[in-house]
């Protein structure tokens, strides 16, 4: 059993990132998967280039975290926040960007999909099982 070495417990999340390094000269998108105010689980497509540190954007809490990176496994990296929470940058992308909006949309599709998900399983779990699902 893997002893729990966090001083705090995350919250699973599913928020969109933007990670911004060399100065502001270098960015990549992320997704940000546990969150709590000391640190963060974050899934991204390439974390061979990922500096130890680097600012972490979350443009739906609109914040900017400095984050030192603590581990790299697969696609996951783990981060700690180097200080307490601040303002955003104006630097971020901005929200017109149109992969940001499609990613967006889609999450909220993916979540109102699984709000209907977990509604169905909790019919079934009730005696709507006997009867079978009810599709419309």
């Amino acid at each position: 059993m893997i002893s729990e070495k966090r001083q705090e417990t995350r919250k699973r999340t599913f928020l969109k990132g933007r990670i911004h390094f060399n100065k502001g000269a270098s960015s990549m998108d992320c997704l940000i998967r546990d969150f709590s105010e000391m640190g963060a689980r974050l899934e991204l497509s390439e974390t061979n280039t990922l500096p130890e540190s680097f600012d972490l954007y979350i443009p739906q809490k609109e914040m900017t975290l400095r984050s030192n990176l603590r581990w790299r496994r697969g696609d996951a990296v783990g981060v700690a926040f180097a200080e307490a929470h601040k303002p955003a940058s104006p630097e971020p992308a901005p929200a017109t960007d149109p992969s940001i909006a499609i990613l967006l949309r889609r999450i909220a599709e993916l979540e109102a999909e699984n709000a209907g998900l977990r509604s169905l399983i909790a019919t079934m779990g009730t005696g709507g099982a006997a009867k079978g699902p009810q599709l419309a």
